[in-house]
């Protein structure tokens, strides 16, 4: 019954030329042309995998040694694409209809939750296949070659470039990772600069690196919600987000952007770096489950909806789509240098789910319209600005 269930599922796949490899040793082609990808389910299934909802199903299956595929992974991403509207369920992940809205204390202590699920698995764990800066986000190649370390050493210029610190700035960045943005501002450009994070791991780590540098009073981070920072007690001239919009969720969007136009200087300008869609919809419940719970996707065009209801002018958007492709591929290499140390701690279901989630994502940016922007905009007019961006590119 269980093979009768998949052979119906693979049927319905359309614009692919694949093989699926059966436990009992059968194998069955689909499509016209020669296969691109073998999928080989090494077991039966369990009992509980459920075709509604293929990519949470076929996630699990993966990481439990019981599916297994040959390969392009982009091949199936980009399948899954084009079959995303015609497929039961969709093979991009099952939407979740009725979202639970929480507030105040209750919607800050799920965020601090959810953060610490993904971020707090240890600094150990990310530096071994992060670069030496710790940067947990999309790098910033000139060129194929640029090595990780200076591609992300190139992403926090790019940054601090756009907005242009002036000493004695007061910088703000929310979401501000293992530090390296906010020291290197204070260092090169002579800012004050703030960092926040909800991560107990980031934050312990950015606090010794900021005494040992000999930073204090210049350069400080606080284990906060951004939503908690007083906007009574702190007014920033220049305010960055890297890689943190994503983790808002929908419903925190609109109060993502009325706590920057609250913190933000008059004439102030901001730097948003976030993924986006191409349309909105909730991420797979696979990611949902096992990656980022609470995260999402906001697309481009909900985000640029936003900015004029808080007196936000965009002055600059760039894609980085593929530069973010690069980096996913930089860090699974990495993974894989070290991924008896990590089977070892984490067991191998983890190593298989962090190999599925770097990969797949990686995939995505290639074939699937996930794209990442960084977004300059700034707090109503700025008339004082540089005609060109020939600062930024130089």
């Amino acid at each position: 019954m269980r093979k009768h269930l998949l052979k119906s599922f693979f049927a319905g796949v359309k614009h692919a030329n694949f093989e699926v490899v059966y436990w009992d040793g059968e194998t069955a082609r689909y499509g016209d042309g020669q296969p691109r990808v073998k999928v080989i389910f090494n077991e039966p299934l369990p009992l509980n995998f459920n075709l509604d909802d293929p990519v949470l199903a076929f996630g699990e299956a993966y990481m439990d040694d019981i599916v297994d595929f040959e390969g392009s992974l982009e091949e199936i991403f980009r399948v899954a694409e084009l079959n995303k509207d015609s497929i039961p369920g969709g093979l991009t992940g099952k939407a979740v209809s009725a979202v639970k809205v929480l507030s105040g204390a209750a919607a800050r202590l799920k965020q601090k939750s959810d953060i610490q699920h993904h971020y707090d698995l240890g600094n150990d764990f990310f530096s071994l296949w992060l670069d030496e800066t710790m940067s947990y986000s999309c790098a910033y190649f000139k060129t194929p070659g640029d090595s990780l370390y200076e591609a992300q050493l190139q992403k926090i210029d790019h940054i601090l470039k756009k907005i242009q610190l002036q000493p004695g700035d007061r910088l703000l960045d929310i979401g501000s990772g293992w530090g390296w943005l906010i020291i290197k501002a204070a260092q090169e450009y002579g800012v004050q600069a703030l960092g926040i994070t909800l991560s107990e791991e980031q934050y312990h780590a950015v606090k010794e690196r900021i005494k040992k540098l000999g930073l204090e009073g210049r350069v400080d981070v606080k284990l906060l919600n951004y939503l908690d920072l007083d906007e009574q007690e702190y007014r920033f001239d220049k305010i960055v987000s890297v890689g943190m919009f994503e983790h808002v969720g929908k419903e925190n969007l609109p109060r993502y952007m009325e706590k920057v136009n609250k913190l933000l200087a008059p004439g102030g300008l901001s730097v948003l770096h976030t993924i986006t869609g191409v349309r909105e919809k909730p991420v797979n419940s696979w990611i949902e489950k096992y990656i980022f719970p609470g995260g999402y996707i906001p697309s481009l065009r909900e985000t640029m909806w936003l900015l004029p209801e808080y007196d936000f002018h965009l002055l600059h958007a760039e894609s980085l789509r593929m530069h973010y492709a690069m980096t996913l591929d930089r860090w699974y290499e990495n993974f894989l240098k070290h991924v008896d140390k990590i089977e070892q701690k984490y067991g191998r279901r983890f190593v298989r789910m962090w190999g599925l989630y770097l990969r797949g994502c990686a995939a995505s940016f290639r074939v699937s319209g996930l794209n990442i922007y960084q977004l300059l905009f700034s707090k109503g007019l700025n008339n004082n600005l540089p005609m060109t961006l020939e600062h930024v590119y130089l």
